[in-house]
């Protein structure tokens, strides 16, 4: 499902007559056992990849086969999902381009180095000696552009690689580059190269694409007998705010919504998106967005624990290694130039029998070779002994799934933050979200609840997700009657959820936040909506965000203050790395019915990516109850 193909059709187009292209698609090899509608609180996490998970038996999108997020798709979404193009060339053609930029003084960044590789293949009788042609230009913003040419002999019926670089071509080395930036580290700049190929003065073919110059690493230490992992771009650390990603329930977004999307997650001020295992390798579109949004992209390879033996499923998936090691190849081909992609990981929550892992591992070092590969997006795929580790650095990924999933509140994200443990990388924790009231009728037309069943479900409810396992819904449920009180009407019950949402998603990133150079972040199980939800989204599938995009767009500002909910300490983060001096932080506390009584202010000043504690209210909370707390900086 994830490899690009391409047909020579040079002898089947009829010039000047009407041309037809017929497609045959025949379904899944194995389609795999479909996890049943989740229509009443069903138990457990067994939904998740259909029964057996044998859905891996293919090389497909797994979640098709449901999981406890999105049901069954009945055709498994079989079928053409990226554009078909016809293009048209000369004889010689430009194949595979991958430009590559260093910044050899780090942390020292005024000089960039780029160096390019391609092939050239010639599919005529005849040697072939032409010109290459690059011209680089500033994308986004303005600036001087360059052209460079080299006289290349391609010999007939063969193909010649190419490898241009600083060395031999002065213009490669650039002096006060504009570099990429995550989302709220800088900005994230981009230059387009064009590439063409001429065989006499007739352009034979040609390429362009965007780019961006900058470098990526990550380092793996022990924390108290944890692994946690962390990542630099540009030589600088980076704080991972952000999280998962997962593809439209029948695969039927457009440019456009991934547009919007990818707008909606970099004004909530997350830097990370994650394209989930389950899901697929996303498209061109998508990339293109995250480059010009500074969406730092984590990209699983496609392998769940659910499928390939860690819970269910089996290490013998996929049947057919050949297609997945294609995929493999095919994608960090396609998407190799975009300076968003961070990272790529064996999959999720699992990972693959040992030669498709070690596949997985060395495409990346041999194709790409300029950002890391970790072994799974979780710390429950234990490898066997004598596997490889993570590349270059061969350790442990140092990141970790397992939630929580369900409500908590806010102060225990606190004590997970502190205990470190699997939270000195969390890439998975999450909790229902309630979508606005607007967006609910469009989602259960039926909005009477079903007395056998808590309120306010049916099993309408249960198809779009409120009754997944382990009693997600009705924890969420219980907290906000205790917290705000019994519903009186469903728009009632939808903005009270509102509230929940908005402390839980708080909780998460200011926990995080408050650790912020002892984790390497934090990220959310998930972002976005596969098909109308009711959980685990910051804003639905209506795009329509809810209460909790807004705190956790607050809580990942920039510069960002907060109560501390472990010691009652008002502190203020600085996420950038602009020193913040001068500050004035004000701390008041008033009784319910408006009174003051405690105000404080202090100055202060921050250091680039620094922490600070200022103002503690521990002992005017403790001698009160029923108060308004009231913090600015």
């Amino acid at each position: 499902m994830f490899a690009e193909y391409f047909f020579d059709v040079s002898d089947k187009i009829k010039a000047g007559q009407k041309n037809v292209l017929a497609v045959r698609i025949h379904q899944l090899d194995d389609p795999g056992l479909p996890a049943p509608p989740q229509l009443e609180a069903m138990g457990d996490f067994y939904l998740n990849g259909g029964p057996t998970g044998d859905i891996g038996k293919n090389v497909t999108m797994l979640s098709s086969v449901g999981w406890d997020w999105i049901p069954e798709v009945h055709d498994r979404n079989i079928g053409i999902w990226q554009p078909v193009y016809l293009r048209t060339t000369g004889k010689v053609i430009i194949e595979h381009p991958h430009v590559i930029t260093d910044l050899p003084n780090l942390p020292d960044t005024n000089l960039a180095k780029l160096s390019l590789q391609l092939s050239l293949s010639n599919h005529s009788d005849k040697a072939n000696s032409g010109k290459l042609r690059i011209t680089v230009s500033p994308e986004t913003f303005s600036g001087p552009s360059f052209t460079v040419e080299q006289t290349i002999m391609v010999e007939a019926n063969s193909s010649k690689e190419v490898t241009l670089n600083s060395t031999s071509i002065k213009q490669f080395v650039l002096n006060n580059p504009r570099l990429w930036w995550p989302n709220n580290y800088g900005n994230p700049d981009l230059y387009r190269m064009k590439i063409q190929y001429l065989s006499g003065n007739q352009v034979s073919d040609e390429t362009s694409f965007a780019f961006g110059v900058r470098t990526v690493s990550s380092s793996a230490s022990t924390v108290n007998g944890w692994v946690r992992r962390e990542f630099f771009v540009n030589g600088r650390r980076v704080h991972l705010v952000g999280g998962a990603w997962v593809p439209d329930m029948l695969l039927n977004r457009d440019s456009l919504r991934l547009d919007y999307e990818l707008h909606l997650c970099r004004n909530a001020n997350v830097n990370l998106v994650r394209i989930w295992g389950g899901g697929l390798g996303e498209t061109d579109d998508f990339y293109e967005s995250a480059d010009r949004y500074g969406m730092m992209v984590w990209q699983d390879f496609w392998v769940t624990g659910d499928t390939h033996g860690e819970f269910k499923g089996s290490p013998d998936y996929p049947a057919d290694g050949s297609i997945f090691v294609k995929n493999i190849i095919s994608t960090i081909l396609r998407i190799r130039n975009h300076p968003s992609l961070l990272v790529w990981t064996g999959g999720n929550e699992g990972h693959a029998r040992k030669e498709l892992y070690d596949a997985m591992r060395d495409n990346v070092a041999s194709l790409d070779g300029t950002r890391p590969f970790i072994p799974s997006s979780s710390g429950y795929a234990k490898q066997p002994a004598g596997w490889n580790g993570s590349w270059p650095d061969n350790k442990p990924a140092g990141v970790y799934s397992g939630g929580p999933y369900s409500w908590q509140d806010a102060a225990a994200y606190y004590k997970l933050a502190n205990a470190g443990k699997d939270w000195v990388f969390k890439d998975e924790t999450g909790l229902p979200s309630q979508p606005p009231y607007s967006s609910l009728p469009k989602i259960i037309p039926n909005l009477v609840p079903d007395p056998k069943l808590p309120y306010p479900l049916n099993h309408t409810w249960g198809y779009h997700d409120a009754a997944t396992g382990n009693g997600h819904y009705e924890l969420y449920y219980e907290a906000m009657k205790t917290r705000y009180g019994t519903p009186t009407s469903m728009k009632d019950f939808s903005d009270k959820m509102q509230l929940v949402n908005a402390d839980g998603y708080r909780g998460i990133f200011e926990a995080a936040g408050h650790m912020l150079n002892d984790n390497g972040g934090v990220m959310l199980w998930k972002l976005n909506a596969a098909f109308p939800s009711v959980v685990w989204q910051v804003y639905d599938w209506y795009l329509q965000p809810n209460a909790g995009y807004y705190f956790m767009q607050r809580a990942c500002e920039p510069v960002h203050i907060q109560l501390n909910l472990d010691d009652s300490m008002v502190a203020i983060i600085n996420r950038s790395y602009i020193p913040q001096t001068d500050l004035m932080v004000e701390a008041e506390v008033f009784d319910i019915n408006g009174k003051s009584l405690f105000k404080q202010s202090q100055k202060s000043s921050l250091k680039g990516s620094d922490v600070k504690e200022t103002i503690s209210l521990a002992g005017i909370l403790a001698s009160q109850q029923g108060i308004l707390l009231q913090y600015c900086i």
